[in-house]
């Protein structure tokens, strides 16, 4: 069993135990246009193009986290944002 969480969850080239880090940019920009669609609740294009901001900056962090991730743990939460992504913009 420690193994396979050593294996999730370590930093290839730290030896680190990592689980999250502080946000990055498309992270902040993900958090900013929710925030502000969050409070302002706004209607037809300003809503449309918070949405979109929103569903880009997860995108970019969420494919920045498949293709460089620090271990098993980041890419896979990557690729489950990506997916979540697809699923909701199908359903939209």
């Amino acid at each position: 069993m420690r193994r396979a969480v050593d294996w999730t969850f370590r930093d290839r080239r730290t030896g680190a135990f990592v689980i999250g880090q502080w946000p990055n940019l498309p992270l902040w920009l993900f958090f900013g246009f929710s925030i502000v669609r969050w409070v302002l609740v706004p209607q037809g294009r300003p809503d449309f193009w918070l949405r979109i901001g929103a569903g880009a900056a997860l995108g970019w962090w969420a494919a920045d986290e498949v293709l460089r991730g620090v271990n098993p743990w980041r890419r896979i939460l990557g690729a489950v944002a990506l997916v979540w992504l697809a699923v909701s913009a199908t359903l939209a």
